[in-house]
């Protein structure tokens, strides 16, 4: 008698096309705009909105529902995150703003936060336990109410209070519950957080295997490091709940490493209406340079932090979305009612007409009613770059 061998699965095999198309319906750039669910329904599509300090046209946390839905009131925007306990803020793929439902799903890192045997500091638990007592009584309540954030110390210059609300906030008994003014507003997460979500059940696999399946969902299709980069996990926690995490291995066209993919994603062809619009450097689509290089052959940095003199593209450099393909780059600014666009980057003369169309929806946005080119690489565009905004 012989054993019976199960048949083997066949290998889903994908263009590079097909890849690129996935990845951009799973962000949210392909097909009808979610505006019934607007903010909050991006928010919890992607899982992840990273914050971050810099602000041109507007900040990161705005700029990526208007990269999808257009041109949403700045205010809603806010309110959609912080009203209603719909969201928290955390530590994932960098400082991100979540959807709340994913509480539970964090619990492994509050764990680890609240193991971790050394700091770049030291804290005394009497200063731990007094911040925590003030929110009881007082909260919410910013860093400065607590005590001030700054005391010109080591250790980011943080006053003792600060440090020990960061504290708080990193082993979960605090939660950021808003920014003011982009200060954090702390309170406890027991009043912030809703009843049944306020729990650390869920032991480490099961919170892994969650945020694997959300990445990969959220990317549409990645590979091993794409995934585990959406929020930050390492590579051996990713091993060790891919098998169970629901996503389908595939191979895709160009690709030199294994990748995963949605099973929803692969159930339907992406087709529907492309975004052509301005990309924030921390858009989900665009975050990773790697992946960017590999989907859209794009390369892509954040030259914030380079020295003037050594930037090729500029401070804030946004990618230019169209056709769903990145066809170039702006370094914009705002000089009271004027859009500047500093330098506006083509990589073919078919990205002139996409440009003007994004740099004008992005000056209406933000309530300027004029665009400025100063400079365009190649310099032979400027002239129909300029033309076109006319």
């Amino acid at each position: 008698m012989t054993s019976a061998v199960a048949p083997a699965v066949p290998e889903v095999k994908l263009s590079a096309d097909e890849a690129r198309r996935l990845a951009l319906r799973a962000q949210g750039f392909l097909g009808a705009p979610d505006r019934r669910g607007a903010v909050r329904g991006v928010l919890r599509h992607l899982g992840a909105v990273q914050l971050d300090t810099i602000s041109v046209l507007a900040r990161s946390h705005e700029l990526i529902p208007y990269a999808r839905l257009g041109a949403v009131g700045r205010k809603p925007v806010e309110e959609a995150y912080w009203t209603d306990t719909h969201a928290f803020e955390y530590w994932s793929h960098a400082a991100c703003i979540l959807p709340i439902e994913e509480w539970p799903h964090f619990a492994f890192r509050r764990r680890a936060y609240r193991a971790r045997p050394h700091w770049y500091h030291d804290l005394k638990q009497s200063a731990y336990d007094q911040v925590v007592k003030q929110l009881r009584a007082e909260g919410p309540l910013t860093a400065t109410e607590l005590g001030g954030a700054k005391n010109k110390g080591e250790w980011w210059d943080w006053s003792e209070s600060k440090v020990a609300v960061e504290r708080a906030l990193m082993y979960g008994e605090v939660v950021c519950v808003e920014r003011r003014g982009w200060k954090r507003v702390y309170d406890l997460a027991e009043r912030a957080v809703p009843g049944e979500l306020l729990h650390d059940d869920l032991d480490d696999r099961e919170c892994l295997r969650r945020l694997v399946r959300l990445a990969g969902e959220a990317l549409g299709v990645g590979t091993r490091s794409d995934i585990a980069d959406y929020h930050r996990l390492k590579s051996e926690q990713f091993d060790s709940v891919v098998a169970d995490s629901g996503l389908v291995p595939v191979r895709v066209e160009g690709w030199s490493k294994p990748a995963w993919a949605d099973p929803a994603a692969l159930a339907s062809t992406p087709r529907g209406r492309h975004r052509t619009t301005l990309l924030s450097p921390f858009d989900s689509l665009v975050w990773e340079r790697a992946r960017t290089e590999r989907i859209f052959g794009f390369t892509h940095r954040l030259e914030a932090y380079v020295p003037k003199p050594k930037r090729v593209y500029g401070y804030f450099a946004m990618p230019l979305l169209s056709g769903g393909r990145l066809l170039g780059r702006v370094d914009p600014a705002r000089e009271g009612g004027t859009l500047v666009a500093k330098h506006a980057s083509l990589d073919t003369p078919k990205a002139v007409e996409p440009m003007a169309k994004a740099l004008r929806e992005a000056a209406e946005w933000v309530g300027c009613d004029q665009v400025r080119v100063e400079r365009v690489t190649p310099v032979e565009l400027h002239a129909p770059l300029a033309a076109a905004l006319v």
